[in-house]
């Protein structure tokens, strides 16, 4: 069995699926605790759903994108059972992940959404960096960035690693209400950086509080 958090249907807010129709699967529980936590009601509320529950679920929404997403869907075993489920169905299936816990059993296709944790978030030191390693060139790299310390360590990264040539893209998301997009622009542009910035599209559409959305 999951815990499930919520299931719902909505635009695509983030990653460069942003602005398409999506059906998300929130599961929960989370093992970290980011000061910019924006879903931290996903950390203990859900009820149990078998995975057939699930897929049926999605299936009335009858959208062929799903982003699995929580709280941090790796913590829940049957979240492997799932994905392959959704991938059977032929669905183009996302998973929105920490970056703190392995992503060896995530079926190859499912697109993979990594966070790297940045200082100001509190959990920087419990990121998983052989995670790099088994990126596919289909999948994505996410930094939230709360201050310029936060984008001198993105950035810094992304060199490092040679993350641009290794990845679909890097996303640069502002915390928002904290950190002004124009700000992150101005940075990126200034070192040329090979990222793209990430709005969160849903907080501009709708109130940044909203659930379902």
């Amino acid at each position: 069995m999951l815990t499930v958090n919520e299931i719902f249907y909505s635009i695509q807010g983030e990653s460069t699926r942003a602005g398409q129709p999506c059906v998300f699967v929130r599961l929960t529980a989370c093992d970290l605790r980011c000061t910019w936590c924006d879903t931290p009601y996903a950390f203990t509320e859900g009820r149990k759903q078998s995975v057939d529950e699930v897929v049926e679920a999605v299936d009335r929404h009858g959208c062929s994108l799903v982003e699995i997403t929580g709280g941090e869907p790796l913590l829940q075993d049957e979240v492997y059972d799932l994905m392959d489920r959704l991938l059977a169905g032929g669905r183009t299936v996302m998973l929105e992940t920490g970056g703190h816990r392995p992503t060896s059993r995530v079926p190859a296709a499912v697109l993979k959404i990594v966070d790297i944790k940045c200082p100001g978030s509190g959990e920087a030191a419990k990121n998983d960096w052989s995670n790099l390693d088994r990126l596919a060139p289909h999948d994505e790299i996410k930094f939230v960035v709360q201050d310029r310390a936060d984008y001198e360590f993105a950035r810094d990264v992304i060199a490092r690693h040679d993350l641009a040539s290794r990845a679909a893209a890097v996303l640069m998301s502002p915390v928002h209400g904290v950190l002004d997009p124009k700000t992150l622009s101005e940075w990126m542009l200034a070192d040329r950086l090979p990222a793209r910035l990430q709005l969160q599209l849903h907080k501009y559409i709708w109130s940044p509080t909203t659930r379902g959305v």
